[in-house]
């Protein structure tokens, strides 16, 4: 539901992330230029590792060099945007980027519940 005002109330931006590899175990490496929102927390730009939790298939952490983060996901519809290569989408609200999706393929897309 945020995900939508956040949309509404700033232009959608959809910026890929130059990811790294997606492994069988969950695993995407991303490097993102920019510092980020998650979950009201700002990330500083730089490498992460997002992992799916063990626990909770809904459940991903956010790991950085030295900061982290916990962000429940439910499936997305429709294509990934940097084609059928993992990425991450940010949505643009004046002068910061929170991260609302994560794509591990082509069709396979989570969107960030906050």
């Amino acid at each position: 539901m945020r995900r939508l005002l956040m949309i509404g109330l700033g232009a959608l931006m959809c910026l890929a992330a130059t990811a790294g590899r997606a492994l069988a175990q969950d695993t995407l490496e991303v490097k993102v230029p920019f510092s980020f929102v998650v979950n009201g927390r700002t990330l500083p730009a730089g490498n992460y590792t997002i992992t799916r939790d063990n626990t909770a298939s809904s459940v991903y952490l956010i790991r950085g060099d030295k900061v982290g983060a916990f962000v429940g996901t439910v499936p997305s519809t429709g294509h990934d945007p940097a084609g059928n290569r993992p990425s991450l989408t940010f949505v643009r609200h004046e002068n910061e980027y929170k991260l609302s999706s994560i794509w591990e393929s082509a069709s396979d897309g989570l969107v960030l519940v906050n």
